[in-house]
């Protein structure tokens, strides 16, 4: 972390990419190693003489987060740190106490309710899965369902290879039922997609959806409604197993799913580099920002309107 008035030591990126997604990271981000080193450079410079940031990461790793996300645009990665930063002090519980120790979200992974599958997909992305029938939602509220997905997204920001092929969603929504979105009211579900297209520095490359309930379909058009137009193109809604493994190597998948892996062993393996990434997770919390009354404005709107929670929704 740096932090006002403290003399800045930067580290020296080295690279952890192969040739080929090297290229990738020319052809389609516009990064090559004289733009990398400059713009993290003024990237850095612009943090220092930030007058509302006090604390933030500079390391290489961090910022490119931000860079890869916008395609070397320094303006918009500089927006995106902002917002990025806001929202995790706007939004405590769903951001911030990412936390594997703590025993609901660790209870959480180990029910199976989200994991990073070991293997990539074809084009290199790193695949993440979500099966919400391992949700106990009568146990958990939103707040554990965010800060669980926050958790996973940064123990899985840093990586290189991800930062520049980006990452795919599998959701299998069977055992998804109203008690799911009974907690969530309609701002709160607003604001944290917008957060998550706005201010999450990844390259979501696309969401596969499978076996939606009839009895909670209309709540998740509406929440894809709720998505710009660049999120809502990349969403593929799926009849069953089989129309997906159309679409996704079944290889990659668990052994439930027709892949050879055990879901099991997967989540093992996975809680395991939780664990490692533990400290480097709960010291995000050290960053700060200097929120402005339109930050709290912003979040404070409602939805056009509307207030109260799904459980005021009627469904056909």
């Amino acid at each position: 972390m740096v932090t006002e008035g403290q003399q800045r030591k930067y580290d020296v990126y080295k690279s952890t990419l192969d040739a080929e997604t090297l290229e990738t990271a020319r052809l389609e981000l516009r990064e090559d190693d004289s733009s990398r080193e400059q713009t993290l450079e003024q990237f850095r410079h612009w943090i220092e003489k930030h007058p509302r940031i006090k604390k933030c990461r500079t390391d290489s790793l961090f910022l490119l987060r931000f860079l890869r996300t916008k395609k070397f645009s320094l303006p918009m990665a500089q927006d995106m740190l902002e917002r990025y930063l806001t929202v995790r002090q706007l939004y405590p519980h769903w951001f911030q106490k990412l936390d594997i120790n703590d025993p609901e979200l660790e209870a959480i992974i180990d029910n199976g309710y989200i994991v990073a599958l070991p293997k990539r997909d074809q084009q290199g992305r790193k695949v993440l899965m979500s099966c919400a029938g391992r949700f106990d939602a009568t146990k958990y509220s939103s707040a554990h369902m965010a800060r669980i997905h926050s958790l996973v997204s940064e123990a899985l920001l840093d990586d290189e290879r991800s930062q520049v092929h980006g990452y795919v969603y599998l959701n299998d929504e069977a055992g998804l039922t109203m008690n799911h979105f009974s907690t969530w009211s309609f701002t709160d579900m607003r604001n944290v997609l917008r957060c998550i297209q706005n201010c999450m520095p990844a390259r979501n490359k696309g969401t596969h959806i499978i076996n939606i309930p009839n009895s909670v379909a209309k709540i998740l058009e509406f929440g894809i409604s709720l998505l710009n137009d660049k999120f809502k193109k990349r969403i593929l809604i799926h009849r069953n197993i089989d129309e997906l493994k159309e679409a996704v190597d079944p290889k990659i998948l668990p052994k439930e799913y027709g892949g050879e892996i055990p879901l099991s062993e997967m989540i093992d393996e996975f809680k395991k580099e939780l664990k490692k990434k533990r400290d480097e997770l709960v010291a995000l919390d050290d960053m700060y920002i200097e929120i402005t009354p339109k930050d709290y404005q912003e979040a404070n709107e409602e939805f056009g309107g509307i207030c109260g929670s799904f459980r005021k929704l009627e469904v056909d």
